[in-house]
C-alpha cells in the first residue's frame, strides 16, 4: 500500500507579523509634491518600522495576535483626500464636521456660530508647513511602537482640529472616516491643538463606507489621533468605531496634556475583524488630569486588543482609566494597561481598572493592568482587574423582581457598558451607540438563552 503524498501546510504566521504588503517604493510615490522635511520624517519612521518588534513590551508579548489580518492582496493608498466637500452635512447638534470617505473628501462644513477664526477645521495637505512641528516631532508618536511608526511613514490622509486659546466651542466637531472597499489600505494622522483656556469637544467615528460588503475581502486602516491640549484647556473627545467586519484597523491615540488642563477620552469599540487600540497620555503640566473609559463589545471571531498607557511627570496630577469589555460567541479581548510615576510626579493620584465579562463559555479575555512607581509621594496608586461571567447575584435580584432572565441579562450587560454611553457629548450620537449595542445583543444572543447566553 503505498502512503499518499503529505498535503502543504500553509506558511506559518508569526502572531505579530502583518500581512500587509509594504515596500520601501511607497516612499517615493508619497513624497511626490510634498516638502523634503516630509520625506526625511517618512524615512526615519519607516526605518523605525523596519527594526523595531510588534510588541516592544515584554510583559505584553504573549498577547499580541495579527493573525486574523488577511492582507496579502491589499494597496496602500497614497494619494491625499479628492473631491468637492458637501457643506451641507452637519449635524445640527455640532459645531462642525469633517468627513473622508476611502480617499474622498465627502463633507466639509462649520456651523453659522463657528467662524474659521474660531475652529480650524481642514486636511493637513491643505497646509502642510503649518503643522510641520506637529508632524516631525521626535516624541509626538511612541518611538518603540512598531505600528505607530509605520503610520508616521505612509500616512496620505490627514485633518487638523486647531481651536485658538480662549476660545470655547459650545458644540462639539465631528471628524468622521467612512472605510470598507476591499483590498484598500488608508493610512491617517488627526492632529488636535486645543489653545491654553479654551474648550472643545470632539467626536470621532467610524463608520461603513456606502456600498462596503462584509464578506468581500479585507480593507486596512492605521490611524492616529495626536492631541495637545494647552494650559487650562479642557477636551472632551469621544470616539465611535462600527467599522464592517472584514476591516482590520491599528489605532494610535496621544495626549499631552498641560498645567490645569484636563482631557476626558470615552471609546467605544464594537466592529472590524481585528483592533488593535494604543492610547498614550502623558500629563506634564502640575495639577492635570485625564479621564479615560473604553468599552468593547465583542462578538463572532472579533480581536480586540487594548493598550494604554499612562505617564504622570507634573505634580498633583490625577489619572482615572477604566477598560470595560463584554465578549458574546468566540470573541477574544487583551486589556492592557500601564501607569508610570516619574519622579518629578509628586502628588499623584492615579487608578486603573480593567474588567471583562464573558458571555459564552467560548469567549476569552485577559487584563494585564501594572504601575511603575518611581515617586512615593502619591496621593494615590492602584489597579484593579477580574474577569468573569455574569454575576450570579445580580441576576438573582433581578429575577426576583419579576424581570424574565433573558431580559436580565441584557440589563446587566449594557449597563455594564453605559459609562462610555453616557460621556458620548453628542446626542445624536449617543442614540446610535446604544442601538448598536442593542443591535449587536440580539445579534449575539438570538437563539441564545439561559445558561448558554451566560
Amino acid at each position: 500500500m503505498t502512503a499518499s503524498a503529505s498535503r502543504p501546510r500553509p506558511a506559518r504566521r508569526a502572531l505579530d507579523e502583518l500581512s500587509l504588503p509594504i515596500d520601501v517604493s511607497l516612499l517615493d510615490r508619497l513624497a511626490v509634491g510634498e516638502p523634503d522635511w516630509l520625506t526625511a520624517d517618512r524615512k526615519a519612521a519607516f526605518d523605525a518600522w523596519s527594526r523595531l518588534p510588534g510588541e516592544s513590551n515584554l510583559l505584553y508579548t504573549p498577547y499580541i495576535d495579527l493573525r486574523a489580518a488577511q492582507l496579502e492582496g491589499a494597496t496602500v493608498a497614497v494619494d491625499a483626500p479628492s473631491g468637492t466637500a458637501d457643506a451641507r452635512g452637519l449635524p445640527p447638534d455640532a459645531d462642525g464636521v469633517i468627513e473622508i470617505t476611502d480617499g474622498r473628501l465627502t463633507t466639509l462644513a462649520l456651523s453659522d456660530g463657528a467662524t474659521p477664526a474660531s475652529i480650524g477645521l481642514r486636511l493637513l495637505h491643505d497646509d502642510l508647513d503649518a503643522v510641520r512641528d506637529d508632524l516631525i516631532a521626535q516624541d509626538r508618536l511612541a518611538a518603540d511602537d512598531k505600528f505607530a511608526q509605520l503610520t508616521r511613514a505612509l500616512w496620505s490622509h490627514g485633518v487638523l482640529v486647531d481651536v485658538p486659546a480662549g476660545v470655547s466651542v459650545d458644540k462639539p466637531i465631528v471628524v468622521r472616516w467612512a472605510l470598507g472597499e476591499a483590498d484598500r489600505a488608508t493610512f491617517t494622522r488627526t492632529l488636535v491643538r486645543v489653545g491654553d483656556g479654551a474648550s472643545a469637544t470632539i467626536v470621532e467615528e467610524f463608520v461603513p463606507a456606502p456600498g462596503s460588503d462584509p464578506a468581500a475581502s479585507q480593507a486596512f486602516f492605521g490611524g492616529t489621533m495626536e492631541v495637545t491640549v494647552g494650559d487650562r484647556a479642557s477636551l472632551q473627545i469621544a470616539s465611535l468605531q462600527e467599522l464592517p467586519a472584514h476591516v482590520v484597523a491599528l489605532e494610535h491615540r496621544v495626549a499631552d496634556i498641560g498645567e490645569g488642563a484636563s482631557l476626558h477620552w470615552a471609546l467605544a469599540q464594537l466592529g472590524g475583524r481585528l483592533v488593535r487600540s494604543r492610547v498614550d497620555n502623558r500629563l506634564i503640566g502640575d495639577r492635570s488630569s485625564v479621564e479615560q473609559v473604553e468599552i468593547v463589545f465583542g462578538s463572532d471571531e472579533q480581536l480586540f486588543d487594548l493598550t494604554s498607557f499612562t505617564t504622570h511627570i507634573g505634580k498633583d496630577t490625577t489619572g482615572n482609566l477604566l477598560s470595560k469589555a463584554a465578549l458574546l460567541e468566540t470573541s477574544r479581548t487583551y486589556l492592557k494597561g500601564l501607569i508610570t510615576i516619574e519622579r518629578s510626579a509628586h502628588g499623584t493620584d492615579s487608578f486603573l481598572g480593567e474588567f471583562g465579562m464573558n458571555l459564552s463559555k467560548a469567549a476569552r479575555s485577559v487584563a494585564i493592568p501594572s504601575l511603575e512607581i518611581d515617586q512615593p509621594d502619591c496621593r494615590r496608586a492602584m489597579h484593579s482587574s477580574s474577569v468573569g461571567p455574569i454575576d450570579e447575584t445580580q441576576l438573582f435580584y433581578l429575577e426576583s423582581r419579576g424581570i424574565p432572565p433573558d431580559e436580565a441579562r441584557k440589563i446587566i450587560v449594557l449597563g455594564f457598558l453605559e459609562p462610555v454611553v453616557a460621556r458620548v457629548p453628542l446626542a445624536s450620537a449617543q442614540d446610535r451607540l446604544r442601538e448598536l449595542l442593542e443591535e449587536k445583543w440580539i445579534a449575539g444572543t438570538d437563539g441564545v438563552t439561559g445558561e448558554a447566553a451566560a
